[in-house]
């Protein structure tokens, strides 16, 4: 069975995410050596050219480094086509690790090959031979406002709709707002979650 064909540049944080992927789908993937990217500047002008020829689709560890690592990436590739792939908070280590991170997660090289695929689908990332269907009116932060998702006391609302949609903890609400609209139209989004959000504990 032929792998499937992504048509951005995957950015990774290391080599052994980037052997993973490559396992499972065709594309082309760059690892950026994790914070060392900080102050590689030939590795950002590449991202940053990428970024505005093909596209690039960011996926890093859903740990705190992961974050930063991601955070600091969109704000340095400004214009172009960046997407964003996230995987779930899974906790245990990877096989070749003794033991697990910090924060007990693991990366996007120990996450099974349909959760990774999976996480790229929801980022937007362009499949060969699949169409983009046509998206409706965008879901806003007035949206998110009114499902309670923002603002005061809406952490643990926000919380349980991450938990749900099976997305990292780290996962600002600024962020949530694009993968929402990834994932949902506005009519879907209110017709499906906010009932939940208002609700969730």
């Amino acid at each position: 069975m032929s792998k499937p064909q992504i048509r951005e540049v995957i950015v990774v944080e290391g080599r052994y995410d980037k052997n993973t992927l490559a396992q499972i789908v065709d594309a082309t993937i760059v690892d950026v050596g994790g914070f060392s990217v900080f102050n590689d500047k030939q590795m950002l002008a590449l991202l940053r050219r990428l970024a505005q020829t093909r596209g690039v689709v960011i996926f890093t560890d859903p740990d705190g480094a992961g974050f930063v690592i991601r955070n600091h990436l969109k704000g340095v590739l400004g214009a172009g086509r960046v997407l964003h792939a996230y995987a779930p908070d899974v906790y245990g280590k990877e096989k070749r690790k003794r033991r697990g991170g910090k924060e007990g997660k693991i990366g996007v090289e120990g996450m099974k090959p349909d959760v990774l695929l999976d996480a790229l689908r929801r980022a937007g990332a362009t499949f060969a031979g699949m169409e983009t269907p046509e998206r409706g009116e965008a879901i806003t932060k007035a949206d998110l406002l009114d499902a309670g998702l923002v603002g005061d006391g809406s952490t643990a609302k926000r919380n349980a709709l991450v938990k749900e949609l099976d997305l990292p903890e780290h996962l600002r609400p600024n962020a949530l707002l694009d993968v929402l609209n990834l994932l949902f139209t506005r009519d879907e989004f209110a017709e499906r979650y906010c009932q939940t959000a208002q609700t969730a504990i």
